[in-house]
């Protein structure tokens, strides 16, 4: 049976715009768009450890079966939620099934009928979606503004406020200040919750995050983690009190109505925090490639292309769906795999080539690439 006709026409409509999403074919191109940025996901030593700690404490046979509420909750979590509340020196820590999940869940759940939601424009579509289905009031302040968030904070002082934003945001690569973002939201007694998921396993001596390496975890009412990016593997966490940890095994629908990560996936998570602790090399390639690619983008002259941005995500602006798709084809033919981002997943003008730099990219890698954009845009 054919789709219904309007929905044909959606379809037709994103071919015409020269914006139709497809599935990606496998291929051996020298990565450069991937969140992989440490490399955990092609880690031979973490899939074996993972492998090893479920032979040695007997959990092949006991997989999860269902809810975490049910029959899901294997000991693993506990072990695994441990670690994570003392990695990030918090005071509980709550596994979701993703990133996505997590931001459903929290978003649908705690903010209540008249409180409000104040979230940065550029905030994720998972984020956005998790606001979408809660009962709270929601309006969205200019990118990184906080004179715009402060005239909508002072226009509902007499409710609850929630703001929302991210340490690094996925198309830009950029950050807003947070210490000027907490000092407002303590100002006002709002709840301050960021999105991390860009920079675990990216800022911080150990990769613990933006707002850990800044000190300033512990004036933020909720972290949510995304693994799926710099640990290589699946599965994200809300970081808090325990009180909210206890609200979210209570109400978030996300949460409770889910068959629980598997016990590898838990292993995994747990091994893939191990090496964080125990391994700060890739971290440090990782920091090094970043400044290296900033140097050249500078020698080349292509700075004011990009977004500035100092994470692992570089975004260079090339207007017009036909115009960076092709250039990115380019890159591609010549062995790199860097991906255009189309409108209207940003602004129509604002599409971009973004570039994501690994531990595992080198330098001669890096000014290959940039070499090449250059000649391609002349």
């Amino acid at each position: 049976m054919q789709l219904p006709e309007n929905l044909l026409q959606k379809l037709e409509n994103r071919k015409q715009n020269n914006s139709l999403r497809q599935l990606p074919s496998f291929n051996n191109l020298i990565d450069f768009s991937s969140n992989d940025y440490i490399g955990f996901s092609k880690s031979e030593t973490i899939f074996k450890q993972a492998h090893h700690y479920l032979i040695e404490n007997e959990m092949i046979q006991n997989g999860a079966t269902g809810s975490r509420l049910i029959s899901g909750n294997h000991y693993l979590y506990q072990i695994t939620e441990n670690f994570i509340t003392e990695f990030h020196e918090a005071e509980s820590a709550l596994i979701f099934n993703s990133g996505y999940d997590a931001n459903l869940g929290f978003f649908s759940a705690l903010p209540q009928r008249n409180d409000v939601i104040l979230y940065d424009e550029l905030s994720h579509a998972s984020i956005r979606d998790g606001i979408t289905m809660s009962n709270a009031k929601s309006y969205k302040f200019n990118h990184n503004d906080f004179e715009d968030l402060e005239r909508l904070i002072q226009k509902f002082q007499e409710t609850t406020i929630y703001i929302v934003t991210e340490t690094v945001f996925s198309m830009d690569g950029d950050s807003p200040n947070l210490e000027e973002l907490i000092i407002l939201s303590e100002k006002y007694n709002c709840y301050l919750i960021v999105d991390e998921a860009h920079t675990l396993g990216v800022f911080g001596e150990k990769g613990e995050g933006l707002t850990q390496f800044l000190n300033l975890h512990n004036r933020i009412f909720a972290r949510i983690m995304t693994f799926g990016k710099g640990l290589g593997c699946h599965g994200a966490v809300i970081l808090g009190t325990t009180e909210l940890k206890e609200y979210l095994v209570n109400f978030a629908r996300s949460f409770i109505y889910t068959t629980g990560l598997s016990p590898h996936s838990v292993a995994t998570i747990l091994t893939a925090y191990q090496q964080l602790e125990t391994d700060s090399e890739p971290i440090e390639k990782l920091r090094q490639n970043i400044v290296h690619f900033n140097q050249q983008k500078n020698l080349l002259g292509l700075k004011p292309l990009f977004v500035r941005s100092k994470s692992a995500i570089q975004s260079a602006i090339i207007p017009g769906n036909e115009n960076v798709k092709r250039i990115a084809q380019q890159l591609q033919d010549k062995g790199f795999d860097v991906k255009p981002i189309l409108s209207p997943t940003v602004p129509e003008g604002q599409e971009r080539l973004r570039f994501c730099i690994h531990s595992y990219n080198s330098e001669e890698e890096i000014n290959k690439v940039l070499e090449l954009l250059r000649d391609f845009i002349c």
